[in-house]
C-alpha cells in the first residue's frame, strides 16, 4: 500500500514532465506560418482570385525583407507568376528607397551611393545605385537638389521613381498659392513623368515585338515538319501537335531520369541529351504512324484528317493516364535569368536560346532540302512523283522518312516548349491550329513562305493580345486569315507539286 502511495504521485509527476517536453518540442517546432508565408505561397496558385489576394497582401504587409525571396520564386516561376510577382517587387524597392527608421541615414547613403557607383564596373548595378541616391534625394528639404533629382530621374527612364514623381507632383500642386520653386518642382517632376511614361510605352512595344518573335519561332519549328509533310504527301496531319506533346514528355523522362540515376552537378546537362531525344522519339513515332495508318490513306486527305484526329484522342488519354494532368519541366541553370539590354526591357535566356534553337533549324533544313543529295530527292518527289518514280526514287521511302523527320521537328519544338511552360497532354492542341495557319497562309510546302508567315501569325498573336485577349485575338487572327486566302487562296508563295496537279 506504502508503496502504491509513492507511484502514484511520481507518476503524475511524470506524466507532467511529458506534457511539459511536448509543450516545449511544440514551441521550437514553431507558430503555424504567417500571412505572409501564406501569401508567398498563393503566388504560384493556379486560381487567379487566391493570387491576386496574395498580392495584395504582400502589397499592404510586406517589406524589404521579402525582396530576396521574391526575386527567387520569379526567377523559378512561369510567365503569370512573374506578371504578378513585379508590381510587388517594384513597390517594395520603391519603399526600401524612399523609407527609413532613422532619419540620418538618407543623408549618409546619399554620398555612399554616389561613390561606389563610380567605382562600380556594371552598368545595371550603377543604374541601380544612381536610382536609388535620386530617389533618397527627392525626400530632400531643398527645392533644387528635389528638381535636380526629378531631372536626373527622368533622363535615367526610372519606372520605380513614377510613384514618388507623381506624388511630388501632386504636394507641388496641392496648395491654392504656388511660388516659383514650387512651379519649378511641379515643372520638373511633369517632364520626368512623361519622359518616363513615354519611354516605358516604347520598352513594353520592344518586349511585345521580342515575346511575338519567340512565339514565332516555336511556330517556324514546328510548322516546318507540317509543311513539309503537307506539301510531299498532301496529308492533313492533325496529331502533329500531338509529336509535339511526346518530345515534351521525353525531355520531362530525360529530366527524370538525370535527377534519379546521376549526380546533381550532371542536371544541367539533361537539357542537351533531351533536345536529339526528342527528335528521335518524335521521329520514332511519326515513322510508326505512317507506316501504320497514313500509309494505307494516301491521295485521301479526308481520310488522313479524320484517322490522325482519332490518334491524337488517343496520345491525349494515353498521357493523360501515364503521366497525370500536369508536369513541369525544370529549366537547367544556364536557361535562367536573362539579360537587361535597356532600361525597362528584359530578355530571357530561356526565349533567347528558343529563338537560336530556330534559326538553327531554319538553317538546316535549308541545306538538306537543297544542298544535299536527299533534299534533291525529297524535292524531286514534291514537284513531280511520276517522273521522281520513274527515275528511281524509292518515293515511298522518302515519304516515309520526310514524315519521320518532319514529326521529329515537332518533337523539337516540344523540347522547346517545356522552358516557357508546363507539359501537359493537350499542350500540342494549344498550336495545331496556329501551325496549319502558318501552313497555308504562307504556302504549302514553301519554307520563306513558313518562315514569314509564322513571324506574322506569332507577332499578331502578342500584339492583340493586350487589347482583346487571347481569345478573340486568335479569333481575329483567324478572320485575317480568311480574308487574305480569299485574295491569294495559294498563300504567300505559289504552290508547286503533285498535290496541286492532282
Amino acid at each position: 500500500m506504502r508503496i502504491l502511495l509513492w507511484i502514484v504521485p511520481l507518476g503524475v509527476v511524470a506524466l507532467w514532465g511529458i506534457d511539459g517536453a511536448m509543450a516545449a518540442e511544440g514551441s521550437k517546432t514553431g507558430p503555424p506560418p504567417s500571412a505572409l508565408e501564406r501569401a508567398l505561397a498563393d503566388l504560384s496558385s493556379q486560381d487567379p482570385a487566391i493570387q491576386e489576394a496574395a498580392v495584395a497582401m504582400l502589397i499592404e504587409r510586406g517589406d524589404a525583407s521579402l525582396l530576396p525571396r521574391l526575386e527567387e520564386l520569379r526567377i523559378n516561376a512561369d510567365r503569370s507568376v512573374r506578371l504578378a510577382i513585379k508590381p510587388v517587387i517594384d513597390l517594395l524597392k520603391n519603399n526600401a528607397h524612399l523609407t527609413s527608421e532613422d532619419a540620418n541615414t538618407k543623408p549618409v547613403a546619399i554620398p555612399w551611393l554616389e561613390q561606389a557607383a563610380v567605382r562600380e564596373p556594371n552598368r545595371w548595378v550603377r543604374y541601380t545605385m544612381e536610382e536609388a541616391a535620386q530617389l533618397l534625394k527627392l525626400g530632400s528639404e531643398d527645392p533644387s537638389t528635389k528638381i535636380a533629382a526629378a531631372t536626373k530621374l527622368g533622363e535615367l527612364r526610372s519606372q520605380n521613381a513614377l510613384p514618388a514623381l507623381k506624388e511630388l507632383l501632386s504636394g507641388s500642386s496641392a496648395g491654392s498659392e504656388q511660388g516659383d520653386q514650387q512651379k519649378a518642382i511641379a515643372r520638373a517632376a511633369s517632364g520626368a513623368i512623361e519622359r518616363i511614361e513615354m519611354w516605358a510605352s516604347w520598352s513594353g512595344a520592344i518586349e511585345t515585338i521580342f515575346r511575338g518573335i519567340s512565339l514565332s519561332s516555336i511556330l517556324l519549328i514546328m510548322s516546318l515538319g507540317l509543311a513539309i509533310v503537307f506539301g510531299l504527301m498532301g496529308v492533313i496531319n492533325m496529331a502533329h501537335g500531338e509529336l509535339m506533346m511526346v518530345g515534351a514528355y521525353a525531355t520531362f523522362v530525360t529530366q527524370e531520369c538525370f535527377k534519379a540515376y546521376l549526380s546533381a552537378d550532371l542536371f544541367d546537362y539533361y537539357f542537351l541529351v533531351s533536345m536529339p531525344l526528342s527528335f528521335l522519339v518524335a521521329g520514332l513515332f511519326g515513322l510508326f504512324l505512317e507506316a501504320t495508318v497514313i500509309r494505307f490513306l494516301y491521295g485521301r486527305p479526308l481520310e488522313t484528317l479524320l484517322a490522325t484526329w482519332g490518334v491524337s484522342l488517343i496520345m491525349i488519354q494515353a498521357a493523360r493516364v501515364y503521366f497525370g494532368d500536369l508536369t513541369s519541366v525544370v529549366a537547367p541553370s544556364w536557361l535562367s535569368g536573362g539579360a537587361q539590354v535597356m532600361v525597362g526591357v528584359y530578355l530571357p535566356y530561356n526565349r533567347l536560346f528558343i529563338i537560336a534553337l530556330s534559326t538553327l533549324c531554319v538553317v538546316g533544313i535549308y541545306f538538306l532540302l537543297f544542298r544535299s543529295g536527299v533534299g534533291l530527292r525529297v524535292r524531286a518527289v514534291m514537284q513531280n512523283r511520276d517522273m521522281g518514280a520513274c527515275l528511281g526514287i524509292p518515293t515511298r521511302k522518302v515519304d516515309a522518312y520526310t514524315f519521320a523527320f518532319g514529326s521529329g521537328l515537332a518533337g523539337l519544338a516540344g523540347c522547346a516548349l517545356t522552358l516557357i511552360g508546363n507539359v501537359e497532354p493537350g499542350l500540342g492542341q494549344n498550336y495545331i491550329v496556329d501551325s496549319f495557319m502558318v501552313v497555308v497562309t504562307g504556302g504549302v510546302g514553301k519554307l520563306a513562305g513558313t518562315i514569314v508567315a509564322s513571324l506574322g501569325i506569332g507577332g499578331l498573336n502578342k500584339l492583340l493580345e493586350p487589347s482583346f485577349g487571347a481569345v478573340y485575338g486568335k479569333v481575329l487572327i483567324l478572320v485575317l486569315v480568311i480574308l487574305f486566302l480569299q485574295r491569294r487562296p495559294s498563300g504567300l508563295f505559289t504552290i508547286k507539286g503533285r498535290y496541286v496537279e492532282s
